[in-house]
């Protein structure tokens, strides 16, 4: 014997039996509810494990306690970057004021370019970089100075220099507005940063003694 057919669910909210386009309709509701649903669990599940990775990232990426606007023991570094260098690195004696926040040597990157650096910072608070290149070329040299082509020549305690004054826009200019480039010996010479003509040009009387002992 066959079982009679199930009655029709009567439907609290209407009070009768569903039509079965009521109960199509009722089943795209609930299944596009339970799709957004989904959707918006998946997007903190995704937040959450972003956040996870930012917060590992902050906890096992190393952090340095020097300060970046730190003093260098300038000599120290010279004398120990000399070893090994036929030329006589410049290692001025900076007066008050003055103070050294950078001192490198280079061995020479893709250029092969040997070199010697430090960054000091001016008693105005500005910023000149030295760079002392062993055998630099002309492509060396316009690297350096962004391809700016020297705008005069200045005679500061013996020592003629090229001078150098960034014609780009100030945004793009970095720490070159001004520059100074002279040669001596072997050995290629380039202040270039943000200071003043005048902390430039103390700073090319410092040097002069040591440049000109380096082209005798």
């Amino acid at each position: 014997m066959s079982r009679a057919p199930r009655p029709p669910r009567v439907v609290a909210e209407l009070g009768r039996p569903e039509t079965p386009q009521e109960t199509a309709d009722r089943k795209a509701a609930n299944s596009r509810k339970y799709r957004s649903s989904k959707t918006v669990n998946n997007l903190i599940y995704s937040l959450l494990a972003t956040l996870a990775v930012v917060v590992l990232m902050v906890l096992i990426v190393p952090r340095s306690d020097t300060p970046l606007d730190r003093t260098v023991d300038l000599n120290q570094v010279a004398t120990q970057a000399q070893v090994g260098v036929d030329q006589k690195l410049v290692n001025p004696e900076l007066p008050q004021g003055w103070r050294a926040n950078a001192a490198t040597w280079s061995s020479g990157g893709s250029d092969k370019i040997p070199s010697w650096y430090i960054g000091l910072l001016t008693p105005s608070n500005q910023f000149i970089g030295v760079t002392q290149a062993m055998d630099a070329n002309p492509t060396w040299l316009a690297a350096q100075l962004k391809n700016q082509a020297a705008s005069d020549t200045v005679t500061i305690d013996g020592v003629t220099w090229d001078v150098y004054r960034n014609t780009a826009p100030a945004k793009d200019r970095g720490n070159f507005d001004y520059a100074l480039a002279t040669e001596s010996g072997t050995s290629t010479y380039v202040l270039i940063g943000t200071a003043s003509d005048a902390e430039f040009s103390d700073l090319a009387t410092l040097l002069a003694p040591q440049i000109q002992s380096n082209g005798n």
